[in-house]
């Protein structure tokens, strides 16, 4: 059934994590803005360890429900859904969990309760039939993708690992810069997703989010090159790094260009929100010499549009 599909294998489950320590909560841990960028980063290092691969599951969501955390992961491949279900069934997925959790969190032991569920199904009732628990897994569809909280945490761990690279001591003791008062959680490109208007040619614009009417005419006009504009955006965008862009080139490639650039633009925009801006559209634009669809998006092809 699986096998007889030629649509990229994805798959979604929930991981429920509680602590079996009455001090310990990790709904309050994660809540907290000092503490949630430590457990986000011991949750992070301990599925690629479980996969073998930093990019073998995507968390797409972190709900806190007391007493657990519930994660919602995607599977991309088959290959690193069945490593992560042999790392949980062997139990090395919660001890690498624990030991993590201790680390950044600069605590002791964390004893922690696991469970796996993919839609209705308590997968850990049937671990031992791993082909099942990937059908399990395959049937629940990611409904979503990565949230803004989880791509912000993401973006900001990426800049604190090149910030401290050169430093061997990753302790819990840094996890407290990833958020300032002023400005929490920056993302890479949050200089263009932030400022309230930015300059294209000599001319100052509102740095207003990407509209239905842009989005449009950006599929309609950007033609065979909407592969490049995506990897400019791909750099300060999760939900379009690879192999995202490839995904959406091989799922709508029937429908063609137009339908394969809209595809892969709706992915920015449901993954940034509020971050999806035009200055940084316009500036990816830029960057692959599409200047004339910049000025039509920002109405510099009609003078009565002019700002």
């Amino acid at each position: 059934k699986m096998a007889g599909s030629s649509s990229p294998w994805t798959g979604s489950a929930y991981l429920f994590l509680q602590s079996t320590c009455k001090t310990i909560a990790l709904p309050s841990l994660y809540e907290s803005s000092q503490k949630k960028p430590c457990v986000f980063k011991a949750l992070k290092q301990a599925l690629a360890d479980s996969t073998g691969s930093v990019n073998g599951v995507d968390m797409l969501k972190v709900h806190c429900s007391q007493p657990h955390l519930i994660v919602q992961l995607r599977f991309c491949r088959q290959e690193n859904c069945r490593r992560f279900l042999r790392s949980y069934r062997e139990g090395a997925l919660q001890k690498s969990l624990q030991s993590h959790l201790q680390l950044f969190l600069d605590t002791t032991t964390v004893p922690l309760e696991v469970e796996l569920k993919a839609g209705s199904e308590h997968l850990d009732k049937m671990l031992k039939d791993e082909d099942r628990c990937l059908e399990c897994i395959y049937r629940e569809k990611p409904d979503r993708l990565p949230d803004e909280e989880i791509t912000e945490l993401e973006e900001c761990l990426k800049s604190l690992t090149l910030h401290h690279s050169t430093n061997n001591n990753v302790a819990g003791k840094h996890c407290s810069s990833l958020k300032s008062p002023s400005q929490p959680y920056p993302p890479q490109g949050s200089s263009l997703s932030t400022q309230l208007t930015f300059i294209f040619q000599g001319q100052q614009f509102d740095n207003r989010t990407i509209t239905p009417d842009d989005h449009q005419k950006f599929a309609k006009s950007v033609s065979k090159k909407w592969k490049q504009v995506g990897r400019s955006l791909q750099r300060s965008c999760r939900a379009l790094r690879d192999p995202a862009i490839d995904t959406v080139a091989l799922e709508y490639e029937r429908e063609g260009l137009y339908e394969q650039a809209y595809q892969m633009l709706l992915r920015f925009i449901q993954s940034e929100g509020k971050r999806a801006t035009i200055a940084r559209l316009v500036t990816a634009l830029e960057e692959n010499g599409l200047i004339s669809l910049a000025e039509e998006l920002l109405g510099l092809h009609s003078s009565e549009e002019c700002s």
